[in-house]
């Protein structure tokens, strides 16, 4: 095979592994790969000879994905399903503004954070103002909260 067609198939191989680590982001496995094919292609554009060619890639790609294995380990363990719109409130802990339960003329409310929502309590039980609560769960635009 001509030595030059090495240049060419490393550089390919560096382009479909790092964008395919972009296409599976946050798994580190593609882009050790990738730093061998471009270490490997720097190489047969300076000439090298095949042999060391592919000695840099396997050596460059173990090193790199030991490496990298550790980290993406533990960015996959902190990793938690991201809570959007409402559902980001269940399990916080709010403080009671207006009194919960039945028999009031007023809807209740809590306040978490800087934000003030609706609420009601599982069994409708009386919570006065103050006391710490957390959210169990959404009913609609009304948080559902217990007392802790």
């Amino acid at each position: 095979m001509d030595p030059e067609i090495w240049q060419w198939i490393w550089l390919a191989a560096t382009g479909v592994f790092v964008l395919g680590e972009l296409a599976m982001a946050g798994s580190f496995f593609l882009l050790p790969f990738g730093a061998g094919t471009a270490v490997a292609t720097v190489l047969a554009f300076s000439n090298a000879n095949e042999s060391l060619q592919w000695v840099a890639f396997v050596v460059v790609s173990v090193v790199s994905l030991a490496a990298l294995r550790p980290l993406a380990r533990k960015l996959n363990a902190q990793e938690q399903p991201a809570k959007v719109g409402s559902t980001r409130l269940i399990g916080e802990i709010g403080v009671v503004t207006k009194d919960l339960g039945a028999n009031l003329t007023e809807n209740g409310s809590i306040q978490i954070g800087r934000e003030e929502w609706p609420a009601e309590t599982k069994d409708m039980e009386h919570i006065p103002t103050g006391t710490r609560v957390k959210v169990i769960h959404i009913e609609g635009t009304r948080v559902v909260v217990e007392a802790i």
